[in-house]
């Protein structure tokens, strides 16, 4: 049976996020996996999407995908997405719902792009390749209900979602979009730490890895706030506040301040 405009999802890049962001729709039962359509020059990363996806559809530019689906997800660096909105802009009628998930480049900029309105913009996150994403998200001026509802239920099938303006995705950039990194070097450095304390490599890392992940989950199910939580495990004179004072002293509570505040600041820049 040939699908109709609508019923396909249509992918403008065919790398991580698009790969993470088809998986998670086929979990959710939003799609099925001939449902997806590609537009995607590397002929490995073709091979590689035609094995994940099965009966998905390949195309080789933007003037094929655009006229088979209404709606598309904008999954190009922002500089490249920069450099063919020109050539996209003579493509895009009104039925046409674009997601862009290209960092930086803000609502107003795409609607001029693409001379149209019915446009979100979302700021996804690297763990939505496994699922458990932190993403934020704006919706342009004529975005329709179901184009919310619609968007909420794709995003959902990666990880949690939330409402922003425009102007705070700058802020959820600093905050959950480069924010993995920021944990993953927390993780490599509790590792170094446990090796230097006399565990194995592996050891450490896998204790590193279930302690952030626990800590987490606890925030995460019990809806108490970090601090109560921190309190919970912190003896008078015992191991944790010792170690807790050196992190004070080093002044590890505002260097991730900062880092959210600087990398919300370069999101910035980099729309100008």
């Amino acid at each position: 049976m040939t699908l109709s405009k609508v019923d396909r999802l249509g992918f403008l890049g065919g790398g991580q996020m698009a790969t993470a962001l088809a998986k998670g729709a086929v979990v959710s039962g939003l799609y099925k996996p001939d449902g997806f359509v590609f537009c995607e020059p590397s002929a490995s990363q073709q091979q590689k999407l035609a094995s994940e996806f099965p009966g998905c559809t390949i195309v080789s530019s933007a003037a094929e995908l655009f006229p088979i689906c209404l709606r598309i997800v904008l999954a190009v660096k922002p500089q490249i997405l920069r450099d063919i909105a020109s050539q996209i802009r003579q493509l895009v009628i009104g039925d046409h719902l674009l997601m862009s998930i290209a960092a930086g480049i803000t609502l107003s900029q795409l609607s001029e792009y693409f001379d149209s309105h019915r446009i979100v913009r979302v700021m996804p996150n690297t763990p939505a390749q496994v699922m458990q994403g932190a993403s934020g998200m704006a919706f342009g001026k004529t975005a329709t209900e179901a184009d919310r509802d619609w968007t909420t239920r794709l995003m959902r099938g990666v990880g949690m979602v939330v409402n922003v303006s425009d102007s705070q995705l700058h802020a959820v950039t600093g905050l959950s979009g480069s924010g993995p990194a920021y944990v993953l070097l927390m993780i490599e450095a509790l590792s170094d730490g446990g090796v230097a304390a006399g565990l194995a490599r592996d050891v450490a890392t896998q204790l590193a890895v279930q302690t952030v992940l626990g800590a987490a989950m606890m925030v995460a199910e019990t809806g108490l706030h970090p601090a109560v939580l921190r309190d919970q495990v912190t003896s008078p004179g015992g191991t944790t506040i010792a170690a807790l004072q050196v992190l004070e002293n080093r002044g590890v509570r505002s260097a991730f301040i900062d880092a959210v505040k600087a990398a919300a600041d370069r999101s910035r820049e980099l729309a100008l």
